[in-house]
C-alpha cells in the first residue's frame, strides 16, 4: 500500500470522482493500522454530511455457475449506457490455507473496468464472518461520496455472506440456472426469503424455454413465501447476459421497487436499521479485539483446548472455565 495522502487530498479527490483517489481511499479502509483507521474516520466524518440520499445499493448472489460476474458486467454496461455511474464491489474469499485471495474480478469484468462511468473493486474477504469484508460498508460510502449512483455488491456465495450483504443493501437479487432438474434444488429457503428478485440467467439458445419454465416455477414458489417487511412482492425474471436480453426488464423492476419503498418510507427506515446493525457489529468486533489483546483470551483458549484434547474436560466444562476466569479478571481488573 502506498503512503496515505492527507485527509484533504482524499476528500477533494473523492468529491471530484477521481477513481485513483477512490481506490486509494478504499485501500485505506481495508487497512488495520491504527493511523490509517484514524485518517479514514476523519475522512468519513467529512464526507458523511454530503452523502447523497437517493443511491441504489443492489446485492447480488447466486449458485455456482450462475454467471454472476458475466451478469454484473452486462448489467453494469447497460446502466452506464443509460448515463448511470456504477460501482461494483466484489469480495473474493481468502484461502484458509495460505491466506491468499485471487482478486480476479477486474479480469472477469474487463470491459466494465475500463468504462469511465464505472468503478470495479475486488477485495479479499479476510477473516470477516461469512466471507464478507468488514470494510465493505465503508467502501460503499466512499463510492457514493464519489458520485456513484448504483452500487452493486457481489457476494462470494458461501456461509453467511448473503445475510451480511442483504443487511447492507436496498435490493437483493438471487441468480440461478434452469435445466438442472428441479429448478429449486440447491436454493436454500433462507436465501429465497431474502430475495427481492430471482433471475434465471443464461436464457439463450436452447435454454430459452427451460428458463421460462423455471421462471414460472420460481415465481409460484415466491408467492408462497411470507410477504417481506417492505411490502414488495418478489419477482422472477429471465435474462441473457451474453445477448443483453432481459436487462432492461430487470432495471425497470428495480426502479419499481425503489419507487414503492420510497413512497412507503421503507427505504429510509431500512437504511436506518442497517446503520444501527453496523453500530452493533463495530462494537462487537472492537470488544472482541480488546478482549483478545488485554485479557489474553487466546492463551486461555489454548489451555482449554489442551484439556479437551487430553480428555481432562468436556468442551462445555472448558468453555465454562474460560468464562469464569474472564469474569474474574474483569471484576478484579487483573490481566
Amino acid at each position: 500500500m502506498k503512503p496515505p495522502l492527507s485527509a484533504k487530498h482524499y476528500l477533494d479527490g473523492i468529491r471530484k470522482g477521481d477513481r485513483v483517489i477512490l481506490a486509494r481511499a478504499i485501500s485505506l479502509a481495508e487497512s488495520t493500522r491504527i493511523t490509517h483507521r484514524k485518517l479514514l474516520m476523519k475522512l468519513l466524518q467529512s464526507l458523511y454530511k454530503h452523502l447523497p440520499g437517493n443511491t441504489i445499493r443492489i446485492g447480488i448472489t447466486g449458485l455456482p455457475g450462475a454467471g454472476k460476474s458475466t451478469f454484473i458486467e452486462a448489467f453494469g454496461q447497460y446502466l452506464t449506457a443509460q448515463g448511470k455511474r456504477v460501482a461494483v464491489l466484489t469480495v473474493d474469499p481468502t484461502s484458509p490455507l495460505n491466506k491468499g485471495s485471487i482478486l480476479g474480478d477486474k479480469t472477469r469484468m474487463n470491459e466494465l473496468a475500463r468504462n469511465p462511468l464505472a468503478f470495479v473493486r475486488p477485495s479479499a474477504s479476510g477473516h470477516a464472518a461469512g466471507g464478507v469484508a468488514r470494510h465493505l460498508r465503508e467502501s460503499v460510502w466512499l463510492c457514493e461520496a464519489a458520485g456513484y449512483e448504483v452500487i452493486l455488491l457481489e457476494t462470494v456465495g458461501v456461509g453467511q455472506s448473503e445475510t451480511a450483504v442483504k443487511n447492507m443493501t436496498d435490493f437483493f437479487m438471487l441468480l440461478t440456472l434452469a435445466g438442472a432438474g428441479d429448478e429449486l434444488q440447491g436454493i436454500k429457503r433462507g436465501i429465497m426469503e431474502m430475495a427481492d428478485a430471482v433471475v434465471i440467467t443464461k436464457a439463450d439458445g436452447d435454454n430459452v424455454q427451460p428458463a421460462r419454465r423455471a421462471q414460472a416455477v420460481v415465481q409460484q414458489a415466491l408467492h408462497l413465501l411470507q410477504q417481506s417487511e417492505s411490502g414488495w412482492m418478489p419477482r422472477a425474471l429471465t435474462c441473457s447476459a451474453l445477448e443483453g436480453r432481459g436487462l432492461e426488464a430487470i432495471w425497470n423492476m428495480v426502479q419499481d421497487y425503489f419507487e414503492q419503498t420510497r413512497k412507503s418510507g421503507y427505504y429510509l427506515q431500512n437504511r436506518l436499521e442497517q446503520q444501527k446493525a453496523w453500530l452493533r457489529d463495530l462494537v462487537h468486533n472492537d470488544l472482541q479485539q480488546w478482549m483478545q489483546r488485554t485479557l489474553h483470551v487466546e492463551r486461555m483458549l489454548k489451555k482449554a483446548e489442551q484439556q479437551v484434547a487430553a480428555g481432562q474436560a468436556l468442551p462445555q466444562q472448558a468453555a465454562n472455565a474460560v468464562m469464569k476466569e474472564l469474569r474474574k479478571k474483569l471484576k478484579t481488573g487483573k490481566k
